[in-house]
């Protein structure tokens, strides 16, 4: 395979905790191994809480909007054109306290599995469940 164009009317989106979200480029989707791409739109009030990826890095994007990010205990507000880093294994989490909707690109890799991404939640477990209160 030599590569696969991906237009906005080939991206299925769909309803997730966080509002929408399709996926751009997965193994699945596209056949790509080593990168994991997600167009997610947070609706106002949604959230990715405190969560790892533990082996792939991560970098969000985001192209509309302001987004709380949170690296560990660390948090900063993102506006449309600021992005982060977040290694494999670290600890993150994605709010819109705003009420606008907040869009991002998420970039993970390496692609792991079929869907391309692993996830374990840990905002219910110390010192996550206690750094932003709900």
């Amino acid at each position: 395979m030599s590569g696969k164009f991906i237009t906005q009317e080939d991206m299925a989106w769909g309803k997730s905790a966080i509002g929408r979200d399709a996926i751009v480029s997965s193994p699945k989707e596209t056949g790509a191994r080593n990168i994991m791409v997600i167009d997610a739109i947070f609706e106002p009030g949604k959230q990715h809480s405190f969560h790892h990826h533990p082996n792939q890095e991560e970098v969000i994007y985001v192209t509309e909007g302001v987004l709380e990010q949170w690296i560990e205990g660390e948090k900063k507000f993102l506006k449309a054109g600021d992005s982060c880093f977040i290694p494999a294994g670290v600890v993150h989490a994605s709010f819109n306290s705003s009420e606008s909707d907040a869009r991002i690109v998420a970039i993970l890799s390496p692609a792991i599995g079929e869907e391309g991404y692993e996830v374990e939640d840990v905002f219910d477990r110390p010192p996550w469940n206690t750094l932003r209160p709900e």
